[in-house]
Parts: C-alpha cells; structure tokens; sequence
C-alpha cells in the first residue's frame, strides 16, 4: 500500500507543479490534489516532517530540494572473533577411566532342588493312591525304585543356599535339577575326583588366577547324626561344584569386564557355556586335566604361562643393577658404565638370548669398549625388547634394561593372562595384531613369514582405543575428514588467528547441505559451541594427513591404519603423537598383505593420483590390543612401558573383584 502511494504522490506533485508553471491551477483540480495527497499521506503513515517536506513541494513555488541521501545498506555480520576461553570452554574430553564395578554374587536357595520329580516320585505317589483300594483290587506288584545316595540326601537341600556369580548359580541348579549322583562325594566321604580337582583349583596362580576364589573347606561329618552328616556333604558338594563353575567362567572370560575399566575398552564379554563342565568332570578319567583344558590354549597363553613360571623360579631381590644417569655409547666407543650394560642385559634377556651370546657376556663381562660383538648383543637385546635395533646405548635401552623390577614384570605377566581372556579363542589364521605399548603392527598369514613394522598410536591425551574388528576397504589418496575432537581442540587454535587457514591449507569447508563455505566466513565460535555443523575434510596430496593410503575397519571410535607424511616418528622408541588412529611405518606392504596382492599392485593405483579404493575380500580380523607383556615370534616375552597407564586400573579392577566375592570364600 504505501509503495502505491508514494507513485501517487509523486504523480500528484508533478501534476500540480505543471499547472503551476503553466498558471491554469484550477479550482476543482486544486481539491483533487488535496484529496489524494491526504488520503496518501494518511495510508503511508509518513512522518510529520516528511508530510510538510511534500506540501511545501506541491504548493511553494519557491522550494529548493534538499540533496537526498540514500539509504545505507545494513553491513553483513561478520564471524565472531574466537578468543582462548570459548575453545577452552568447549574442549571435546575424550573416555573415562571408571571405578570399577565388580560382578556381584546373589544367593542361590536350593530349597526347590530337596523335592525328587522323577519316575521314583510317580511310582511313591501311585502307590500312596492305591493304599485306599478294597480287599477285592489287587494293586501291581512292582518294586519301589532304589534311590542313589544324592536322591536319598537331597532332603538336606530344603533350606540350603550358596553365594554364586548369576551365570553360575543357574548352572548350578541346571546340573542338579535332573542329576541322580555326586559328582565330588562317595561313600560319605570327598572322593578322589574331588581331591584332584581341589589340588587343581589350588594352583589356579599359575594361570594369573586367585586360589582363593575357589578354595572349599572338606566337611567334617565323624560325630555327626545321619541328617547333619547328609547336610554338611551336600554342602560340600554345593560348593565345589561353585568353585569349579566359577573357575570355568574365569577360564574363558577371565575375572574383569574391560568395559567397566575405561570407556577406551570395547571388548564384547565372552559367553561361556557352563552346562557341559559338570558332566565332564564327572566322566573323565583325569577330572585335573578335564579341569585344565578349560585354559586358553593359544600358543600365548601357553608361553606367558611358561614365562611366569620361570620369573618365579629367579632370585626375588635380584642384583641391583644402576647405570649412569645421562649415558650413551655408540658402537666403538668406551665407557666405564659398558660393563653395567651388560650386566643388566644378562639379567633381563630371556634364556634364548643369553643362549646365544653366552661367549660374548662371558668374555666381554668386565670390557669397557663397545667391541663388535657386544653391539651385537645389544641389537639383539633391543629387539627383544621392541626397540630400535640400532646398537646406541640410549635412554630407552637403559630405560629398558633398569625399569621392571622381578616383582614388576611377574605383575604384568599376570595381567596379561587376565587379558588374553578377553579376546576371542580362535584370532583367525590371518589377522593384524596391534599391541599399543610395543609400538608394532603384525600381519599374519599361514605359511608366511608375519609382516611387523613400527606404528605410531596416540597420545596419552587421545589414546587408542582397546577393541577389535574386520577389515574392510583400502582407501587410496584419501581425503581425510577432520574429527569434531581434532577441530575443536587443534584447528580452532589456529583459527582463531587465521580465519581463512583452512582456505589455503588445501580443505574444504561445507554445510550440513554439503554448499562449499569458506573458512573466513564460518562463524567458529558456534561450531566450538555445537550450535552449527560443518564439514571439514583434507583434499588428498603431499601434506594429507592420512598420506597415500589409509586401511579401514569401520568403528565407532573413528580409528584406522593409514600412512603418514611425519615419517621421522618412526625412529623413536616411545611412538605416542597420533589423535587416536594408528600410523604404519610401511603402510603400502600392510595394504599389499590384507589385499592378497603385491606392492606394486598398491603403487599403481597410488600413482593414479586420485581418490579410489578396494575392498578387501577376504576375512581378516583386527585387533588393537594393550599388553606390557607379550610374546614375541619365538615365544620369549618381551616387556613394555605401560605407557597410557592402563595397568593399575586393570590391577585395581581384580582387587574389587577380589572383594566382592568374600561370599564365595566364606
């Protein structure tokens, strides 16, 4: 309405400036320009101001206009300036560590298992029907049913419970629901079966288990009246066959949920088929060996077992080996601490080693020159050790070699023997391994040498997660899509210098639409404040983060393997400077391995120069594991830093499963 009215305004005032100049103003016309202005005036709700400006226009023939000013268009926003407390205050926090929550134990009544409902019940209650017939009826004359000694004790059950982890208690009940006979009692007496079994639980440490989970006082029946006797028996038998379940639970999933230890575990719990251990036992020829088997029986958990017997055979205190704070010697060097270096090695090799290089430690014992030989015997020491093989005596190697004392390696062996437990049984004939503080990545594939090389994990602040997968897809020239988490905890840092970095550092910038922004124009501070979603990806080339390739098994935690252009990491022996995903040191041989193809099938569509990738056919699990004990290819254990720290909570986790079953051990 008022854009109409001011064309009738402007119509009206040049009319009536021309009958002005022409002198012929009419009477009637003079109230016709009247009319409308008004109306017009009125409809636009002008200003008084702007109202007398229009009239002094139309009827003063001496106006002069004032120079009109046109309207200022109001400026575009401008981004918010990003500032040090909005990104601190919007920090992305990575996993938790947690106060563990142990399994709890619930009561068990066993009062429904006192009633017998068998064919012995039916034919007690038949004859109970017939007892009321008249002379005349003769009943059947068949035999009562014998009743075994477990059915005739099973009255001792009416009121009895025992304390028992759920998976357990439902065994239990399972087993002697339908059950006719002891299982662990004989003539009123523990039988043979029993005491095997018992001396097996007992020795439950040397497979990193507690004894005292399964220990089961013998009951004491002399003395005892016929009902007391049968109650103290059944007792026994209740709780050996607990014990043996519980120890057949922690066999195959070992004592701990990982996932109740830190948010960077996400391991699925093991289901452990608990109905068959019973029935086992009680047939086999050897119940201590039916009782063994139920152990892991990779080849790991057979060398970390043999390994924790041998640390337990050594000397507790061992010598007390120092060697200078500061040194380092290269080969053809001399140095008075050498002879504490080898020492030390002698102390800390496995028997292999020392094995080979028993000459050189006998000879070279008391040498202060780093001779030949002796860099040999170091090289050999830093592999075992997971270190760079370069035969310098540095802060790693002597880190290595004063670090764990008996005490402490015998611990980290027990914790491995936990873990493993963990993992499925069968890891697959073909796999990559991926053991977080060796700093390693392992293919292997049946009939060939395993393919090893160096990695590059997290930092303790962004550290790699515990899980493991299957491998999918090779990506080759990836682009690399920036995690909220790296965003906002590393980009915004330099944006809030440089607005326009991602612009010219070769990403792109989109919206939730997928319409290219640019990195100037985005207002940050509401991205740092998940108030605006964008998209921020790394277009492939030389400066990529994930470099030429990147080998994807798809997981919530946003982890991968991929190349790296920063390949002076892979010299280090602590290699923790990546976000969370895992860099290889030859990334094109890993690809070539999971893909059943050769290197120079990977480099040639490397050299395409553009984004592709290929799926991965076969299936070939992934594990990202943490052992600061761990196997190596020819069984000897080799000893790592516990470099995020995980070991204590994984200790403090046993010790709260330790408290919560005092039910079983009492």
């Amino acid at each position: 309405m008022r854009s109409d009215c001011r064309s009738a305004l402007v119509l009206t005032e040049d009319a009536a400036k021309g009958c002005f100049q022409k002198g012929r103003f009419r009477k009637g016309f003079s109230r016709s320009v009247l009319l409308a202005a008004s109306a017009c005036l009125a409809l636009s709700a002008a200003s008084p101001a702007s109202a007398q400006s229009f009239l002094d226009r139309l009827f003063n023939p001496d106006y002069q206009p004032k120079e009109r000013l046109e309207p200022v268009a109001p400026a575009a926003p401008q981004p918010r300036q990003l500032d040090r407390s909005t990104i601190a205050a919007n920090k992305v926090t990575g996993p938790k560590y947690y106060t563990y929550r142990a399994d709890g134990l619930e009561t068990v009544p066993l009062g429904a298992l006192a009633t017998l409902k068998t064919a012995a019940a039916e034919v007690s209650q038949t004859a109970t029907q017939t007892s009321g017939q008249t002379a005349g009826q003769v009943p059947s004359q068949s035999a009562a049913p014998t009743l075994s000694a477990f059915d005739q004790a099973r009255p001792a059950l009416v009121d009895l419970s025992v304390k028992a982890l759920p998976e357990v208690g439902a065994a239990l009940k399972a087993h002697y629901r339908d059950a006719h006979d002891f299982v662990w009692v004989t003539d009123g007496a523990p039988n043979s079966r029993a005491q095997s079994v018992a001396a097996e639980l007992a020795a439950a440490d040397r497979y990193g288990l507690d004894p005292a989970d399964y220990a089961v006082p013998l009951p004491v029946v002399a003395g005892l009246e016929a009902e007391a006797a049968a109650r103290a028996l059944m007792t026994y038998e209740m709780r050996l066959s607990v014990a043996v379940l519980t120890y057949a639970l922690d066999a195959g999933r070992g004592r701990v949920d990982p996932n109740r230890i830190s948010g960077y575990h996400d391991l699925p719990r093991r289901k452990v088929a608990l109905d068959g251990v019973l029935p086992s036992l009680l047939s086999a020829s050897d119940p201590a060996a039916a009782l063994r088997a139920l152990q892991p029986a990779s080849p790991a958990f057979a060398a970390l077992v043999a390994e924790r017997a041998r640390l337990k055979t050594l000397d507790d205190q061992g010598p007390e080996i120092r060697i200078a704070a500061g040194t380092l010697i290269k080969p053809g060097q001399s140095s008075p601490e050498l002879k504490n270096v080898v020492s030390a090695i002698r102390h800390r090799a496995s028997p292999a080693l020392e094995a080979r290089h028993i000459a050189t430690l006998g000879t070279y014992s008391d040498s202060p020159v780093f001779s030949p030989e002796l860099v040999a015997l170091v090289k050999d020491y830093q592999a075992e050790a997971g270190l760079n093989a370069d035969g310098i005596i540095g802060p790693g190697t002597i880190r290595a070699l004063t670090g764990d004392s008996l005490e402490a390696r015998i611990a980290k062996v027990e914790l491995a023997l936990e873990q493993i437990r963990w993992l499925p049984e069968d890891l697959g004939d073909r796999r990559v391994f991926i053991n977080q503080p060796s700093f390693t990545a392992v293919y292997y594939e049946p009939g060939k040498a395993p393919l090893s090389m160096r990695t590059v994990i997290g930092t303790k602040a962004t550290q790699t997660s515990v899980f493991y997968d299957e491998i999918e897809t090779v990506e080759y020239n990836p682009f690399w899509g920036v995690p909220r988490s790296i965003l906002v905890n590393q980009k915004l840092d330099i944006l809030a210098k440089d607005p326009g970095y991602f612009d010219r550092a070769g990403f792109e910038v989109t919206n939730a639409a997928g319409k290219r922004l640019s990195s100037s124009d985005v207002d940050w501070v509401a991205v740092a404040q998940g108030r605006v979603n964008v998209n921020v990806r790394q277009r492939p080339g030389d400066d990529n983060a994930l470099g030429e390739l990147k080998i994807l098994f798809p997981n919530k935690h946003a982890i991968y393997m991929h190349d790296t252009p920063s390949r002076h990491l892979f010299t280090k022996d602590v290699r923790a400077f990546s976000s969370g995903c895992v860099r290889l040191a030859d990334p094109r041989a890993m690809a070539a391995a999971v893909l059943g193809t050769d290197v120079a099938h990977v480099a040639g569509r490397i050299n395409t120069g553009k984004n592709n990738s290929e799926a991965v056919t076969a299936r070939i699990p992934v594990y990202l594991v943490y052992f600061t004990a761990w196997p190596q290819d020819d069984g000897t254990i080799a000893y790592y830093d516990d470099v995020y720290e995980r070991d204590p909570f994984i200790q403090r986790a046993l010790e709260a499963t330790a408290r919560a079953r005092t039910g079983i051990r009492t």
